[in-house]
């Protein structure tokens, strides 16, 4: 990495953990979605609260008890910070495409941090955060990838409503940065099967780049959190599908860039040290995480990878 971008890359890193001190997809490695909001409002992030009796399209706050210590501010924090084995985006292996060829080893340190602004039930949610990759073993620059993002989530029930803005930028690699818009609706379920938690989440993700490569990217896809409360343990099945449209980024060695291009099946683990440790909420919430995910290409003719990837990371919110 040239000497540079460093204190470019590292200005933005200290600047981030700064504001997050005051919790991916998923992004968990994502969780495809460049961000992840939390339910801050939740005194206990592994206990699910029961569903409102109140009928509102609008998403209620869960009640807490003075004694609890939770953040309940208008500004929450959601960050993680994993080590990954790959860098899997949307079915791409991103380390292996910015060093073509050269062998190099694609364990990598991620950082993805993400600050809310809560204006109360009725309003949207705007959002600001940053996520980095450091991949030491890069031939050009460790940080291969710094990408800002912001926008605003809505919850009006039985929909999760989020949008914004995505700009990557790839430190001595400027000829790669481009920017997108995106859009995820999500449908909470439990409004329409009438239960206490959703089931599936079902969701449609899709991201417009306007910048470099005109084209779009389309996701769907299912989870479903299976809590252990007493261990401090939620296990989270995954499965999505995703199709682009017109997106040079994506085409293959014939040049074809439409159709179905892959997906993901695997599960994130998010056990609480709050738990463990006797941590008080007051200090936020703390979990160890893991990630274990297959992805495949659907299309030969689509720029896709097919491997098993995973790792671990340690994630906090407030």
């Amino acid at each position: 990495m040239s000497r540079k971008a460093w204190p470019v890359a590292l200005a933005a890193i200290g600047l981030a953990a700064n504001v997050y001190a005051q919790d991916p997809t998923p992004a968990t490695p994502d969780d495809p979605t460049p961000f992840k909001l939390p339910d801050h409002q939740d005194p206990n992030p592994l206990k699910l609260a029961e569903a409102p009796a109140d009928q509102s399209v609008y998403a209620l706050p869960t009640g807490t008890s003075p004694d609890q210590g939770i953040n309940l501010g208008g500004v929450n924090i959601d960050m993680t910070i994993t080590y990954l084995t790959d860098y899997l985006y949307r079915g791409v292996n991103v380390g292996e495409q910015l060093n073509p060829g050269t062998g190099v080893s694609n364990a990598n340190f991620q950082f993805n941090g993400t600050l809310i602004w809560n204006l109360g039930p009725k309003l949207p949610h705007p959002f600001i955060g940053i996520f980095t990759n450091v991949l030491s073993s890069d031939s050009i620059s460790n940080f291969q990838e710094v990408r800002p993002f912001f926008g605003a989530e809505w919850r009006i029930r039985p929909f999760i409503i989020a949008g914004g803005n995505n700009s990557y930028t790839y430190p001595d690699r400027s000829n790669k940065d481009t920017n997108e818009v995106f859009l995820k609706i999500t449908l909470d379920d439990s409004v329409l099967l009438h239960s206490d938690q959703p089931v599936f989440s079902p969701y449609v993700y899709a991201a417009y780049d306007y910048d470099l490569y005109d084209g779009w990217y389309v996701e769907a896809g299912i989870k479903h959190d299976f809590v252990f409360e007493k261990l401090g343990l939620v296990v989270t099945p995954v499965l999505n599908i995703a199709y682009v449209a017109n997106n040079a980024f994506f085409a293959g060695f014939t040049g074809k860039d439409t159709g179905f291009q892959h997906y993901d099946v695997g599960a994130t683990f998010k056990y609480s040290l709050n738990l463990l440790l006797n941590i008080p909420q007051r200090y936020g919430q703390w979990s160890v995480n893991g990630y274990l995910f297959y992805s495949d290409s659907i299309s030969d003719k689509l720029n896709a990878d097919t491997t098993i990837w995973g790792g671990v990371g340690i994630g906090f919110a407030y």
